[in-house]
């Protein structure tokens, strides 16, 4: 072979690796957006703020920092396990991943509905602390708890999408460990949106919040029409579930 022919060879592989290595990048570009938007939408970072408003009336700032802080922790303990084990708890129940994915598309599709018909994000979580005001205080659990870590953050929506985000039959442990950044750094972003909740709601209001939670709803409902679609897809091309 001479050296022009090797040349040529050379250029050619350059450029097919080259060509694949901007698709592969472009594709877990595409992956990574997905999960975000997705993270974004079912745990509404936003939608959390009046809730926080609410749960810390009459706390000093550092009891506020702290409340913020716990409440972020708390919910991506929570997360991180359903990441990690929510697919063995299916898997050992005997059920099948695209059962999984036609059921909590539906369940995320409903969801959204709320987000989109429903009382706003707040009103529904306040309404939750309103009746667990009713107990004994000493029965009562910390509000960074509930319902700031669980229901508002760390949502059954949440819960939900983070497992089919990291379907182990479709997803690399190095895509699961991205889509873990990525719902670590939604959570971040509540964090610092508690922290700066004042200024926030002042500058967009209720309505404002409320508009931004029915935009997010019509994206999930999206989302969750496309995962049960493509559930459905897959089972009609290979026959079984």
């Amino acid at each position: 072979m001479t050296a022009a022919s090797q040349s040529r060879n050379l250029l050619t592989r350059t450029l097919f690796y080259s060509d694949f290595s901007v698709f592969y990048y472009s594709f877990e570009a595409m992956n990574i957006l997905e999960s975000f938007i997705t993270l974004w939408v079912v745990i509404d970072p936003i939608g959390t703020i009046p809730v926080f408003i609410a749960v810390t009336t009459g706390m000093n700032a550092a009891t506020r920092r702290s409340t913020a802080f716990t409440a972020t922790f708390v919910s991506i303990g929570v997360l991180l396990f359903f990441l990690i084990l929510g697919q063995l708890l299916i898997d050992a129940l005997g059920i099948s991943l695209l059962s999984f994915q036609v059921a909590g598309g539906i369940v995320l599709f409903l969801f959204a509905l709320t987000m989109i018909f429903g009382e706003p994000k707040q009103e529904t979580d306040l309404n939750t602390k309103e009746l667990d005001e009713e107990r004994p205080k000493q029965d009562r659990p910390s509000p960074a708890i509930f319902p700031l870590a669980v229901p508002s953050l760390a949502s059954p929506g949440a819960m939900l999408a983070i497992v089919l985000l990291t379907d182990n039959n479709e997803f690399s442990i190095l895509s699961q460990a991205v889509t873990a950044m990525v719902m670590v750094a939604v959570l971040l972003a509540a964090f610092v949106a508690m922290l700066m909740a004042e200024p926030i709601i002042r500058l967009i209001g209720n309505s404002g919040a409320a508009i931004i939670s029915r935009v997010m709803g019509m994206i999930l409902a999206s989302v969750a029409a496309d995962a049960v679609l493509t559930a459905i897809l897959e089972i009609l091309r290979t026959g079984s579930v």
